[in-house]
């Protein structure tokens, strides 16, 4: 039931999601669109039939684990069902802000995050180009996260659909009021927002690293007001060196080839 309670919110996400970015596109595409869909729901193919085969919905399955054993910080102390929800909501959304900036930070992490960052435009396609090792890894950490929690199953089940449905929306190619951008990254993260940060220059790829919230990159002073030096409409996206052989097995492939260069981009 879980299962396809996620599949469901899912999928009325990313149709909702791609139906407003091609009524109101923010820039122009610089690939052809159906090329690029190809690619990025190929390995979305490849994510799924190595996580069936593999761990799971993992995530999940440990919340369910740490609360029949009684395991984990919410499950020891006497709190009300809420406060630990909303705590663990907290923490978990904080734990993917730490992973992303770490998959920026570490070598061998960036090694595989960058096949996302290789992508040469931004759509609600983006938001699900991840390779299969870097997905098990999150989940593996996501479950360490939730166990030490003792987070509540439902609760995580909250939090990976709003994960997704945040990942498709930060990465659209959508075009919002002005105004309703600047209130609405107050909370959460947008699309102008996350765009900054696939930028080829090095100081606003270092930059906005949120999935959800937009506090964790105030408090840690990775937020960028600023739009691309270049502008959103014009700034050039994608990874230096890694602009062709971007077929989906060379995307499975990138992590295992090139240098292991930190960091993707060019110095400002």
């Amino acid at each position: 039931m879980e299962a396809a309670i996620r599949l469901g919110i899912f999928l009325g996400l990313f149709v909702i999601a791609a139906l407003l970015e091609a009524a109101y596109p923010k820039r122009p595409l610089t690939v052809a669109k159906g090329r690029r869909w190809a690619v990025n729901l190929g390995l979305v193919a490849v994510d799924v039939a190595v996580q069936r085969l593999t761990v799971g919905a993992l995530a999940v399955a440990a919340a369910a684990w740490a609360q029949e054993r009684g395991v984990g910080l919410f499950n020891v102390l006497d709190a009300p069902w809420w406060g630990g929800a909303v705590a663990a909501f907290l923490v978990l959304d904080f734990a993917i802000y730490l992973q992303h900036v770490l998959s920026h930070r570490l070598s061998l992490l960036w090694r595989l995050h960058r096949v996302h960052h290789a992508d040469l435009d931004i759509d609600v396609s983006s938001g699900l180009r991840f390779h299969p090792v870097e997905i098990l890894l999150s989940l593996a950490w996501k479950a360490a996260v939730v166990v030490a929690l003792g987070a509540d199953p439902w609760v995580v089940v909250a939090f990976e659909a709003v994960l997704n449905g945040s990942s498709l929306f930060t990465h659209a190619n959508l075009r919002l009021p002005e105004r309703l951008d600047a209130a609405l990254r107050r909370l959460v993260c947008t699309p102008d927002m996350h765009r900054v940060h696939h930028s080829v220059v090095r100081a606003e790829t270092d930059s906005n690293y949120g999935f959800f919230l937009s506090v964790w990159d105030r408090l840690c002073g990775t937020y960028h007001a600023a739009p691309p030096a270049a502008g959103h409409e014009t700034a050039p996206l994608g990874l230096p060196g890694w602009r062709d052989q971007l077929g989906l097995i060379h995307l499975i492939a990138m992590p295992f080839k090139g240098e292991s260069a930190r960091r993707p981009a060019l110095e400002a």
